[in-house]
């Protein structure tokens, strides 16, 4: 049987059979937002499970967010994906550095890929920064190296790239790290799950 929904209310209807086909797997609250709207972004209630956040992460995004940090992404869909409108609003902007020419060609000539060399290119930002990684491990495996070496201290890392090499460990390497993160562990995620984890974030400041 169809249920007849008003358009303006289609999303709220959404997030009520979330939450009703959740069940017994409710998520804390503190981070029940962010979960179900991964959720609603992909219909895959793997993610009650899989999302890891570290302590007080969402709380630390949103605390970024507010001060005008800027987003780092790795993919242009992820950057396309998020509420460019909400973050300037808080005086911040989204940089996706994967497809400048300059970076193409640094990566070809040191035999690194784009999604490294991006990250290279973000430590240089001078404002604060949320990572939001959805396709690329070696974009993470940078993040880490580049902690490591002092360049660079992400005010949030959002650790969702999907596929299958080095994915799983680049994930664990964020989570060991002790950034402030939220991580899909496992193989699943993608640049649409990095887009709503952001905008969760920044629906929290819209309310």
């Amino acid at each position: 049987m169809i249920e007849i929904v008003k358009p303006m209310d289609i999303e709220k209807r959404s997030f009520e059979i979330i939450t009703q086909l959740l069940g017994e797997r409710q998520p804390a609250p503190e981070v029940a937002d962010v979960v179900k709207r991964v959720i609603h972004t992909t219909a895959d209630f793997d993610y009650a499970d899989n999302l890891v956040f570290s302590e007080g992460a969402a709380q630390k995004g949103v605390k970024a967010l507010r001060a005008g940090c800027h987003i780092v992404t790795d993919t242009s869909m992820a950057m396309a994906g998020i509420n460019k409108t909400a973050l300037k609003k808080l005086g911040g902007e989204v940089h996706c550095f994967i497809a400048d020419p300059d970076v193409a060609q640094e990566a070809k000539e040191r035999g690194i890929t784009r999604s490294a060399v991006s990250m290279e290119r973000a430590a240089e930002l001078d404002k604060p920064c949320i990572f939001a990684i959805g396709n690329a491990p070696t974009a993470l495996l940078a993040i880490e190296e580049l902690i490591g070496q002092g360049r660079l201290e992400p005010a949030l890392v959002i650790g969702v790239p999907v596929g299958f090499v080095n994915v799983v460990e680049s994930k664990e390497r964020i989570i060991a790290s002790g950034v402030p993160h939220i991580v899909a562990r496992g193989r699943k995620g993608g640049s649409n799950v990095a887009a709503a984890i952001v905008n969760a974030l920044l629906y929290r400041i819209g309310r």
